[in-house]
Order: C-alpha cells, then sequence, then structure tokens
C-alpha cells in the first residue's frame, strides 16, 4: 500500500524498541503515538520535555520503508538526534547549511535511487523552501518513498508562538503539493497555546478525519513550582544583586546539606547537583556566574553560557556541564578542600532547545521569564529523569515593568530590521498577551501553580483539580487522601494561599537581606521525595 495511507499493519514494537533504540519500555502514551503513526494518521503530539517525543517518529521510520523527512530548527538539536541514532546502527543523513557539497550530493542520490538506504532525513524549514529541495522530494513521494514528514517544535509555525520562525509557514507545501496519497505528517511541541495548537493544526494542513491528537499535563508533577518575591531595588539590572545572589546560595547549600545527612558516611564522591539559571542579557550572565561562584567560597561553580561565546565553547561547555564531575574550578582548589557541590549553567535563551541533560535539579529564572511558554519550555528542562526538581521564579514590579517595556521596544524597532508594521503589531500583541500569563501566574497567591500552567496551556483536567481546591484561602480541603491538586509540589499548596499571599506582601529590601521569606523548599522537597537529590 502506498505511504500516507491509512493501514493496519501488525508491528512488534516492542522487538524494535529493545533491539533498535535499546530501551526497556515505552513510556505512557508513546505506544499510542507510534502504533498511529505506523497506521499512517497524521499526529499532532504536545508533551512535555521529558516525554520523549523524538522516539514517536524515529521508531515508525525505522519499522517503515521510505525515508522520514524530519523538519527541525536548530542545527545543535538536529546534530544531537543524528548522533544518537548512528550510535544505534540507524540510517540517517542531514543536509543544512553545515553539510559539504561532496556529502550533499551523495545523500540526494541515495534518496532518488529508488530505495533509500536513509530512514530519517533531517532538513532545516529554510532547506525545505528551495526548489531544488522540493523537486527532489516531489520524486522521492512519485516514487513511493517519502513515508512521513514530522516536524519538531511545531509551535514555531505560529506567529503567537514564542519562538516563531517564517521558514515553518512554509511547510504547508508538503500537504498542498504532495498528493495522491497525501503525505502524513507528524506535528511535535512541548508548549502550545490552544491558539497556537490551532494554527499548527491548519496551517499544515493536517487532515481532520485522519488526525489523531496526542497530549500530556502541561504541568510537570516531579517539578516543585515557587515564585520568589523580590523588592523593587534602584540598581543596575545587569549586577547580581547581593541579597538574590546570596539568597539563592543559602537555599541551594541547605539542599546539598541535607543530600549529605541522608547519604552520611559516603559522601566524599557525591556527583555535583547540575541547574540551569536564566537571565536576560549576557552581561547578566557573567556577572550572576561571577557572583555564584565567588560567594559560595568554593562550593558552587556556575559558568555563564549565552550567543558570545563561539560554537566550540559552547560545545565544551556544555560537555562539562553534562559530565559526572563538576566544572573545572576557576581558582587553584586546596588539597583539603572538598570538591564544588553544584555545577550551574547561567544562561540567556541562547542555551535553549535541544538541551539533554535528564539530571537538573533545578532551575531559577532570575528574572520574570519573556513569555509564559518559554517559562514552561525552560523550567522544564528540570527532573527529565523524573526525579524531584524546582523551578523557581524570582519576581517584582520592576522587572515586570521593564520585560514589558522590553517588549515594546523590540516591536518598535521591527521596521528597522525589515520586519513589516502589521507583523511586528501582531508580534507584539502576541508577546504580550503571552507575558501577561507570566505575570498572572506569578502574583496569583490563591491557586495551584501546576492547576495555573495546565489552565493557561488550555489542558483539560481543571475540574477534577477544581474540585480538590479551597478557594476560601485555606489550603487543600478534600482529600479522601489528604492531598492538594498537586500533592504539595507548589509553594501555594505547600503554604497555603493566606501565606504565600504574606510573602508577596512583604517583601525584601536589600539592607535586611535576613528577612527574605523562604518558603523552606528543601524541607519540602524531602517531605516529597525523600531519595530527592541523591
Amino acid at each position: 500500500m502506498a505511504p500516507g495511507a491509512l493501514k493496519r499493519r501488525t508491528v512488534d514494537l516492542d522487538f524494535y524498541l529493545h533491539r533498535v533504540f535499546r530501551k526497556n519500555s515505552f513510556r505512557p502514551l508513546q505506544r499510542e503515538v507510534i502504533t498511529a503513526a505506523v497506521e499512517g494518521h497524521d499526529i499532532f503530539l504536545q508533551a512535555s520535555t521529558s516525554f520523549g517525543k523524538s522516539l514517536c517518529f524515529q521508531l515508525p521510520a525505522v519499522v517503515s520503508h521510505g525515508v522520514t523527512v524530519v523538519v527541525c530548527p536548530l542545527l545543535a538539536l538536529m546534530a544531537d538526534q543524528v548522533n544518537a541514532l548512528q550510535a544505534i546502527g540507524v540510517a540517517v543523513a542531514t543536509i543544512n547549511s553545515t553539510t559539504p557539497v561532496f556529502e550533499r550530493r551523495k545523500i540526494t542520490e541515495d534518496l532518488l535511487s529508488g530505495h533509500p538506504r536513509a530512514r530519517l532525513l533531517y532538513v532545516t524549514p529554510e532547506l525545505c523552501q528551495t526548489q531544488t529541495f522540493r523537486r527532489t522530494l516531489q520524486t522521492v513521494h512519485a516514487q513511493g518513498q517519502l513515508m512521513r514528514v514530522a516536524i519538531d517544535e511545531a509551535h514555531c509555525i505560529s506567529e503567537w508562538g514564542h519562538d516563531f520562525r517564517p521558514a515553518y509557514k512554509e511547510l504547508s507545501w508538503f500537504k498542498t503539493t504532495l498528493k495522491d496519497p497525501v503525505v502524513s505528517i507528524t506535528a511535535v511541541t512541548a508548549t502550545a497555546t490552544p491558539r497556537v495548537r490551532a494554527d499548527i493544526i491548519s496551517l499544515l494542513g493536517l487532515n481532520a478525519e485522519q488526525m489523531e491528537i496526542f497530549n500530556t499535563p502541561s504541568a510537570r508533577p516531579n517539578i516543585h513550582y515557587e515564585v520568589k518575591y523580590l523588592e523593587d531595588y534602584a540598581g543596575d539590572p545587569l549586577v547580581a544583586e547581593p541579597f538574590q545572589v546570596n539568597n539563592l546560595i543559602s537555599w541551594l547549600l541547605s539542599i546539598d546539606a541535607r543530600r549529605k545527612e541522608r547519604l552520611r558516611p559516603n559522601t566524599t564522591n557525591l556527583p555535583p547537583i547540575s541547574g540551569i539559571v536564566y537571565v536576560c542579557f549576557r552581561k547578566a550572565a557573567e556577572e550572576v556566574a561571577n557572583a555564584l561562584t565567588h560567594s559560595s567560597n568554593g562550593r558552587i561553580n556556575a559558568v555563564a553560557y549565552h550567543a558570545g561565546f563561539t560554537a566550540e565553547e559552547r560545545t565544551n561547555i556544555q560537555a562539562m556541564w553534562t559530565s559526572p564531575r563538576p566544572f573545572p574550578a576557576s581558582e587553584p582548589q586546596e588539597p583539603d578542600k572538598p570538591p564544588p557541590s553544584f555545577s550551574i549553567i547561567v544562561a540567556t535563551t541562547a542555551f535553549g532547545m535541544g538541551i539533554d541533560n535528564p539530571c537538573v535539579r533545578f532551575v531559577v529564572h532570575w528574572t520574570p521569564p519573556k513569555s509564559f511558554e518559554s517559562f514552561v519550555q525552560e523550567s522544564g528542562r528540570a527532573g527529565r529523569d523524573g526525579r524531584a526538581a524546582a523551578s523557581i521564579v524570582y519576581y517584582n514590579a520592576q522587572e515586570r515593568e521593564r520585560m514589558n517595556d522590553r517588549l515594546k521596544r523590540t516591536a518598535q524597532d521591527a521596521p528597522n530590521r525589515g520586519i513589516k508594521k502589521a507583523t511586528s503589531q501582531a508580534n507584539l500583541q502576541a508577546q504580550l498577551e503571552s507575558f501577561s500569563k507570566v505575570v498572572r501566574y506569578c502574583e496569583t497567591t490563591h491557586r495551584c501553580r501546576h492547576e495555573m500552567i495546565m489552565e493557561l496551556f488550555g489542558d483539560y483536567e481543571l475540574e477534577r483539580l477544581r474540585a480538590n481546591w479551597d478557594n476560601s484561602g485555606n489550603g487543600v480541603v478534600k482529600s479522601e487522601e489528604n492531598s492538594s491538586p498537586c500533592d504539595y509540589a507548589c509553594d501555594i499548596c505547600k503554604e497555603g494561599p493566606k501565606a504565600v499571599a504574606v510573602r508577596k506582601s512583604r517583601m525584601v529590601t536589600e539592607s535586611a537581606p535576613e528577612d527574605f521569606v523562604d518558603p523552606g523548599m528543601a524541607q519540602i522537597m524531602q517531605l516529597m521525595f525523600p531519595r530527592a537529590f541523591r
């Protein structure tokens, strides 16, 4: 039967999962997504960062004949997936701006051979705009060898998304041109609001009658969400404020102390705890990294990461960060001094899609993130191994207004960057709407933060959660199990709405850092997850 047509196939998915991908079992929902792909359905998949979305188009490609084209927005993300597939023996190729001419010619010859060896071909959305590549795909399709198109980070197609990329809109070409049979599409994303979700389905032309939609809750149950409230300050926004630095260091060291207490006496060779701190500017990344390193008495090694570094430097930083040992110390280590307990990357959003470190225990936003989608995606880089993790946002009214002004200035400057006025206004509206959700998330003190994330992303498990929640200000009421909507995995559910509202109203001043009201995250996480941070 021709590719793209719906079909019922008996495939031993577990065999390929074990034999090729060397995994013991599917994660929840993966089998259903893969089965639908093998049967030829169009698929929309919205799943959290740790779900394993790439397997949902890689395994169907391995069990099918022909080639699956994977559209990927970042070269680094593309390289990670290609290298991982090559390491397990899957025939995979990639064409992008770094591919040598002779290699490109070799890949094209394979595609046009009538029986391509490559099971997956990774390309950029910009390549899909070129007539040369389109003609190649038309030939492959006419030969019955174009099995499926997988579109990674599909939210990039929507102007209402936080990573809009114009070339993604041209991907509608696949459905409008490759017919008889119409090529099947798998669109995957971790972050899509209802409006972005509708854009993805509409702009890609997914077949409503044959489409399967899959999604997991946007909030991650193993992540403890918390907002730390700061008072406005008069200093330079690019300089790391000492009281904020000291508060974060104090929180981190309390986690390390509890870890060592639980594991006593085997505490000499503990691996460092990995974390990410997100900032808005390159200078801020360097300032905060330097402050965390030099104000922690050698307990923290923090390294800046931003687009100002060369590709080689960024690769080296990532490699050191994901290693089982901490970053090399910036200063000579004293012989009797213990090694650092933390390896932290302080990054701008240049540290983004494709970051694959399952052992990140915390993600901190030094200032409010610019969009709700980016917040959920960035905080979702914590706890990908399924164990306890934390998301912290530092928030005050001053940074809220600065971000609002920054978004407006970016829109005003758009015509100077060749962007049409109407487009820039639409983008500004989308950005301000998304940032308003960040503000609502941070300033609300009476709703479970997991519940808010799911509501703001249009998830549909809210009625059950609301039935367990008391908006009277006293915390959770219902409970056969005496639990909260998120099992105490956010500051509001743990402390109760009244306590969080008090914290919000008693914002700390620079002159009295000891008054900073810390909700005791380390104690919370120890109660929730006794094996956390081990």
